[in-house]
């Protein structure tokens, strides 16, 4: 194997492995520069031993200079793809802090997300429902561990719905606030249920920046900034 082509496939390797942390903008930029340092040093190794071979070289066997040209462009060609991965690191850190920007402006707001979670703040939970026809409606709240807290059934009509929770469960006591899980069923006319879809509605607490993307929080609930279905007043 050439000279290039080791220094390439080394170099190569630790590129690869900048790109793939690319979520940290410190750790992008770090890793980019490392890599073009490499690839200069092992570039410049090239070009001494190459020295080396032409002035020691057999003049009834000389090197081949195809050789030189492929081992070149195989420099050239790591050079792009770092250069490449460091521009793509660059447009990563840009749109996740124009994502952070835009989370941030929501804080204080009243945000409507598609969650299977209902954040309970100061003692409310608001849930809204899509209903095919005029029919009932089970609503049941569950903690974490599976344990249902509360169900009420009610008459929905067709369309858009929204249910109040005041934070109770089925006793009367009150719970403390938290995030919650939701399911919402309908009533089939053979007798059978239905899961509707929902959404949740609470006021935006805060944002977080996470390795899976940018996260927008509702007092306990934190949910993917993707999730954010509209944004009141």
């Amino acid at each position: 194997m050439s000279l290039a082509s080791v220094s390439a496939q080394q170099t190569s390797a630790s590129t690869g492995s900048a790109a793939t942390t690319s979520s940290s903008a410190t750790s992008g930029s770090q890793s980019g520069s490392s890599a073009l340092n490499s690839l200069s040093s092992n570039f410049g190794d090239f070009l001494s031993l190459l020295m080396t071979q032409l002035q020691n070289q057999d003049p009834t066997s000389p090197l081949d200079t195809n050789e030189f040209t492929t081992e070149l462009v195989q420099f050239s060609s790591v050079e792009q793809q770092i250069n490449t991965n460091s521009s793509l690191t660059q447009l990563i850190q840009l749109t996740q802090a124009g994502e952070m920007m835009q989370a941030s402006s929501m804080t204080g707001k009243q945000v409507t997300v598609s969650s299977d979670h209902v954040p309970l703040q100061n003692g409310k939970g608001t849930i809204q429902f899509t209903a095919p026809s005029n029919e009932m409606v089970d609503i049941a709240i569950y903690s974490d561990s599976g344990s249902k807290l509360r169900e009420t059934v009610l008459q929905a009509n067709k369309g858009t719905n929204t249910w109040s929770w005041d934070g109770k469960d089925s006793s009367g006591h009150s719970l403390p606030d938290g995030s919650y899980k939701v399911a919402v069923a309908g009533a089939n006319a053979d007798g059978t249920t239905s899961a509707l879809t929902f959404s949740v509605v609470g006021t935006a607490t805060g944002v977080q920046n996470q390795s899976s993307g940018i996260q927008l929080q509702m007092g306990a609930l934190s949910v993917d900034f993707s999730k954010v279905q509209s944004v009141g007043n």
